[in-house]
């Protein structure tokens, strides 16, 4: 008999409609497995049992009614705060914007997943709640931040998950452990109750097995329909540099082949002032986020959140000036490329997941810091508030997934999707942790 969390999220949530599964024993039976595959993984931080069964005793009858998801500790619920990966709760209990979309729609919040402290890594690997592992390989990292959504999506323990992306929190770690990751335009949902609600960089995402899940999970939390369309005209544009520079050659292959398989139009295009992103994002993020911790946590964080912490206090008026005419131009560049293209389109990450004992990539410039090479892939939709998705092309040698990046005009979520959904059939994928 198959285990209600081996089935997809729109699998259970056509079960559950028509009667054939209890969402009762779907709820107990998610539990049970979290349980039972978690203490490996550290990817959920906490279950709440007694609430999630009240949840479903009220929930309505909508799209995802008795599903089963889980959401980032950077929201807030009705019982718990967030804590953003530390001791201690940062944020008041409250239904959060993200948790009643969810909840508006039927679906029972089972638990809050792991991620890397405050946010302040992709690689997972600084949490009170220990170190995510990856679900195909457990000395791997399964990153950050939102490393514990994206594990626990992939590890079945749960059909979907709420992530967030400050800086390829969300898209990152779906790459690593081989899931559909995909951050919202920014500003398209209500951000109360959000650890990134003071950020002008950070959107909330969906983490999913595949695309039509991510859909399905993403229509909930926009609370609109995502038309399914025809992309066989859509252009993709390619800018070679800084995105398909120093990039694993594995990786970047396999990404090469995926979009040749789909068999779209593909032109070269160049990005003005594209690599003075990781820059952008290092002055203003940190500018924006030095407020928001209270001091007297500071002790209790690892010493390298304390030193981006110390960091962000030292930035001077005109470091954010430039920054902000930098941000402007990137915009405007992007605003003329999506003229000439539809998508654009290169590697999500550098490389697969590193090893947890050294997070470091291997490149063909060199081994290089693992947060420096993944940000510069990642950051440019977090500076013009884009939205981006990473779906799963190929394995690695090394047995890790290998994600490829698309990146949309504002607010054209669906077209990611169906583009990646063409991806996933153009490349047959069929693969799961533990197999190829």
């Amino acid at each position: 008999m198959t285990h209600p969390q081996d089935m997809s999220l729109r699998e259970q949530a056509r079960a559950v409609g028509s009667g054939e599964l209890d969402p009762e024993k779907l709820l107990t039976a998610t539990l049970e497995r979290i349980e039972e595959r978690n203490s490996a993984l550290r990817a959920v931080a906490a279950t709440f049992p007694r609430e999630s069964m009240a949840m479903l005793a009220s929930a309505p009858r909508g799209r995802l009614y008795g599903v089963p998801v889980t959401m980032k500790d950077m929201y807030s619920l009705p019982w718990r705060g967030y804590r953003n990966g530390t001791v201690r709760e940062l944020g008041r209990p409250s239904a959060s914007g993200a948790f009643r979309r969810l909840r508006d729609v039927g679906a029972v919040v089972v638990g809050i997943d792991n991620q890397h402290e405050l946010g302040l890594g992709s690689t997972g690997l600084v949490s009170a709640y220990g170190v995510s592992a990856n679900p195909w390989n457990h000395a791997h990292l399964a990153g950050g931040s939102s490393g514990g959504s994206a594990a626990a999506v992939t590890a079945k323990m749960v059909g979907g998950a709420i992530g967030s992306d400050s800086g390829g929190s969300t898209r990152l770690p779906a790459a690593w452990c081989g899931a559909v990751g995909l951050k919202v335009t920014y500003g398209s949902l209500p951000y109360d109750g959000y650890n990134g609600a003071n950020s002008s960089f950070s959107g909330p995402g969906v983490l999913a097995r595949d695309s039509a899940d991510a859909r399905l999970l993403l229509e909930a939390l926009l609370a609109r329909p995502l038309p399914v369309d025809d992309v066989r005209t859509v252009r993709v544009g390619l800018v070679r540099r800084p995105y398909w520079d120093d990039v694993d050659r594995e990786v970047s292959e396999s990404c090469e082949n995926a979009l040749a398989a789909v068999g779209l139009q593909q032109r070269e295009l160049a990005l003005p002032l594209a690599e003075l992103g990781p820059s952008l994002l290092t002055v203003r993020a940190m500018a924006e986020f030095g407020a928001s911790p209270p001091l007297d946590l500071l002790p209790q964080l690892n010493p390298m959140t304390r030193a981006l912490i110390h960091y962000s206090a030292l930035q001077p008026a005109w470091r954010l000036t430039r920054a902000d005419r930098v941000r402007a131009g990137l915009r405007r560049g992007l605003a003329a490329i999506f003229a000439d293209c539809d998508v654009l389109a290169w590697p999500t990450s550098p490389g697969p997941a590193p090893a947890i004992d050294s997070p470091v990539f291997s490149l063909p410039s060199g081994p290089q810091p693992v947060d420096r090479a993944n940000v510069r892939q990642t950051v440019l939709a977090n500076v013009t508030g884009v939205p981006a998705l990473s779906v799963p092309v190929a394995l690695h040698q090394t047995g890790l997934p290998i994600g490829l990046q698309l990146l949309a005009p504002w607010g054209e979520e669906a077209l990611l999707l169906n583009v990646a959904q063409r991806i996933e059939d153009a490349v047959g994928r069929t693969w799961r942790p533990g197999q190829k």
